[in-house]
């Protein structure tokens, strides 16, 4: 067993559980946040989105033995529940049955869970110490409180598990550049809450469901919390013509856009003005990196290496990915962290584009093609010839969500599916008129097998 020392930086999700698995491995590990410690002073900062959790999060956890923990405070959801502007709102299902969900999770909870667990793996954290700068050539870094008083700290081996706004990053950037690149979404988005019902009834609304309001370029999503409130999320452009948040400055204007675009949605949501007015709008990016780490010195990990958009529900699955990875290569390096972390470049970063771009695309799916009669259909086909042809077939979705095929893999299946889609439709929305023998004929000759898969 290694004694090496890690120091990471960042004591959220994606550290908080790197933390554990590295303790569990025989490391020593120092873990620095700057806010204060959530299961003392209240979960605080940082965006409060519910976050999904699905199976190659579920897996992460598995290997830190924390998945049932986690379960016993999540929703299930077994899809989308799209509401249409005439109210009446339909289940599309995320897979073949409730094997394959995903669960709605709450971000401080879970933090908090996953900070007791590293703790009781023997991490030590300092709360209240944010990253001022690091020297990497002299492998110490200096450290901040929030009264300014600075101190050293010796750091041989970094790892920046500290979000999309990475002050890992910015120092790394400085000594050797990193090619980055951050290409905002041009929307934004406000939180708003739907309470529990009174009653017998916890829940205002259906509690197993995604709840999705697409409005073509916009739209609502409400996420259920165990307690029977729902977080909603209006998504919306943040600058430009009516609707977007420059056009909509303050509750009495966005409760006339709600009365129109979300009719049934309004009703649902008591505290709208307060919520409105008091809530920030936040910003949405995806940040690019060419290089994740400066030799066996400093790496990132996480959103501090690859940010993304929140609309395939992955960002934190696909962190907790890379925990696992890092996780292994570290113990199996010993004490060439430089090998490791070259290593996990260049297994993650081609699936951490490959999810970035999924996630863009799923946005334009969630607020203009989930109502979209091509779109339906070509979702219909697929569930035809995946119930027919398993072997050769799995809905995109599903490959991300429900198994553990590479994203770079699932992303450039999809695209192969999604063409041959679009050939056996030739321009009909009546998936009836397609024989589905001659469909299941055509994409065993277009395609491979899909490789072996594991699930949970």
């Amino acid at each position: 067993m290694t004694q090496q020392t890690i120091t990471l930086i960042g004591g959220g999700l994606v550290g908080a559980l790197l933390a554990q698995l590295l303790a569990r491995r025989g490391f020593r590990v120092d873990v620095f946040e700057k806010r204060p410690d959530p299961r003392r002073a209240g979960f605080v900062g940082g965006r409060s989105i519910n976050l999904a959790l699905a199976e190659r999060g579920l897996q992460a956890l598995r290997t830190a033995s924390l998945a049932d923990d986690v379960l016993q405070h999540a929703v299930m959801m077994r899809g989308r529940m799209v509401h249409p502007v005439d109210g009446v709102s339909g289940l599309q299902r995320y897979g073949v049955d409730d094997s394959e969900v995903i669960w709605s999770v709450s971000r401080g909870g879970l933090n908090m869970l996953l900070l007791d667990a590293a703790e009781a793996a023997g991490v030590t954290f300092h709360f209240g110490q944010g990253l001022a700068t690091a020297d990497l050539d002299a492998r110490r870094m200096t450290l901040i409180d929030q009264h300014g008083a600075q101190r050293q700290h010796d750091a041989a081996v970094l790892i920046g598990a500290d979000g999309a706004g990475s002050a890992l990053r910015a120092t790394m950037n400085d000594y050797h550049p990193l090619g980055q690149h951050i290409e905002p979404l041009g929307h934004g988005y406000k939180e708003l809450e739907i309470p529990p019902a009174t009653g017998a009834q916890r829940f205002a609304i259906e509690p197993h469901a995604l709840h999705i309001w697409p409005r073509g370029g916009y739209m609502c999503i409400a996420l259920p919390n165990t307690e029977g409130s729902f977080t909603v999320t209006l998504f919306l452009p943040a600058h430009g013509p009516h609707p977007s948040f420059d056009t909509l400055p303050d509750a009495a204007a966005a409760s006339a856009f709600f009365r129109r675009d979300f009719p049934d949605l309004l009703p649902l949501i008591p505290g709208f003005a307060e919520d409105y007015d008091s809530h920030p709008v936040g910003s949405l990016s995806t940040l690019y990196l060419d290089r994740w780490h400066i030799d066996g010195r400093a790496l990132l990990i996480g959103d501090a290496a690859h940010a993304i958009v929140p609309f395939h529900g992955q960002g934190m699955n696909c962190g907790f990915e890379d925990t696992v990875v890092l996780a292994d290569l570290l113990a199996e390096a010993g004490s060439d962290t430089a090998d490791a972390f070259a290593e996990f470049q260049r297994i993650r970063k081609p699936n951490a584009d490959a999810i970035a771009a999924m996630a863009l695309e799923n946005y334009i799916e969630m607020r203009d093609s989930v109502a979209d009669p091509r779109y339906l259909a070509k979702r219909e086909l697929g569930a035809r010839l995946a119930q027919q042809a398993p072997q050769h077939f799995m809905a995109r979705y599903r490959m991300v969500t429900f198994t553990h095929l590479p994203y770079a893999y699932a992303y450039e299946r999809g695209r192969a599916q999604d063409v041959l889609l679009e050939q056996l439709l030739r321009g009909t929305t009546n998936v009836d008129d397609i024989p589905l023998d001659a469909a299941i004929t055509a994409l065993q000759a277009t395609l491979p097998p899909l490789p072996p898969l594991r699930h949970g």
